[in-house]
């Protein structure tokens, strides 16, 4: 179905007829000109994150349900990053011709069932058209406590740095994909090369292009860190049962190196973190070899794991080593003393920022 056959409204009423409030906070959701929040007694966090086609995504090999499941994850995982508490969001969309009805509800299938997994409330959006492909815009609205927030700035001396879970899956995934498209695309172009030569006699490209299989086999792994991104508020409740605050907290976006960079610059610090203690899966190193990659400089630049990186005060030691799937990686020094990575061999080497960069 055509989306200029239901309208702009009608794209809309279709998309979230059956969308329920599950928050107190939501007084009155998708219908009118703004959506109305209550938050009597606790800080509101906000975030807003823009997917562009062809910049953060290529629906060659990502279909548009997970499209959806991701956009809405990787703004959840903000507010999880701040110590907070997801409640809200807003969907905005801008799209071509080539979208169908049922396109757009195959991507908002994912988005709600990433919004219902940790109960957050869909309030209202826009929809409107694009020359260019799709554009994705979600803002996402929490809650916390004020003595709750953890920001960038807080790391202090001596804090221990943890990572959850492990690094360089996602990009390792990435390049995964873009390998396969590749050997995709170079059979496409020798289709069209015997077609122009008259090898393949009254053919088409479309018949000369031998039936492609993507070679994924082992690494299943890479493609669903890929493709299907967790916020990690299972290590948010962990923390919180442990009764440890962090100093300081971010998600991993664009890379180990970055964020730590982001932490040590705002927070007014240096840091140390070894080589040999950071978290990486064994697809992970294989696929870094496969593709004759160094498996450390992945981990610390590849991005898009959305695992949290934090800082806790040097006492928590022993309550962190009993917390499953939290990693310690360093610890935060003096400013002067720079940042160190410290490799398996014991060399020491300037840390650089040198993920993910958006412009």
């Amino acid at each position: 179905m055509e989306i200029a056959s239901l309208g702009e409204f009608g794209l809309i009423d279709r998309l979230t007829q059956d969308i329920k409030p599950q928050n107190e906070s939501t007084k009155y959701g998708v219908g009118d000109d703004c959506a109305v929040l209550h938050y009597p007694d606790t800080e509101v966090l906000v975030t807003t994150d823009m997917l562009m086609e062809g910049v953060h995504f290529d629906l060659t090999y990502i279909d548009l349900q997970h499209l959806g499941w991701k956009s809405a994850m990787v703004n959840i995982s903000d507010i999880f990053a701040m110590n907070g508490t997801p409640r809200q969001m807003t969907v905005s969309l801008a799209l071509s011709k080539r979208f169908t009805v049922e396109d757009m509800e195959q991507f908002y299938s994912g988005l709600r069932m990433a919004c219902d997994k940790w109960g957050v409330d869909i309030v209202g959006g826009d929809t409107t058209s694009s020359y260019t492909g799709l554009a994705i815009s979600i803002s996402c609205i929490g809650e916390a406590r004020k003595e709750d927030i953890v920001y960038r700035n807080g790391a202090k001396e001596t804090d221990l740095v943890c990572v959850s879970g492990d690094l360089g899956a996602a990009y390792m995934g990435l390049q995964l994909l873009e390998r396969e498209k590749t050997v995709y695309y170079q059979m496409v172009e020798e289709a069209k090369r015997k077609t122009a030569t008259g090898s393949v006699p009254n053919g088409s490209v479309a018949g000369a292009v031998p039936e492609f299989q993507p070679d994924f086999a082992g690494k299943e792994y890479l493609l669903q860190r890929q493709l299907k991104t967790e916020a990690r508020g299972d290590i948010i409740q962990r923390l919180r049962e442990a009764g440890i605050r962090p100093t300081a907290m971010m998600d991993i976006s664009d890379g180990l190196s970055s964020e730590l960079m982001h932490i040590c610059k705002q927070s007014h610090v240096g840091c140390r973190i070894f080589e040999k203690q950071i978290p990486i899966d064994y697809q992970t190193a294989v696929m870094a070899e496969e593709l004759n990659m160094n498996v450390t400089t992945c981990a610390l630049n590849g991005g898009e794991d959305y695992e949290l990186l934090f800082t806790v005060p040097i006492g928590d030691h022993e309550k962190i080593q009993q917390l499953e799937d939290i990693h310690l990686i360093g610890h935060i020094t003096q400013e002067s003393l720079g940042h160190v990575l410290v490799t398996r061999d014991d060399q020491e080497f300037e840390l650089k920022a040198q993920g993910w960069q958006p412009l």
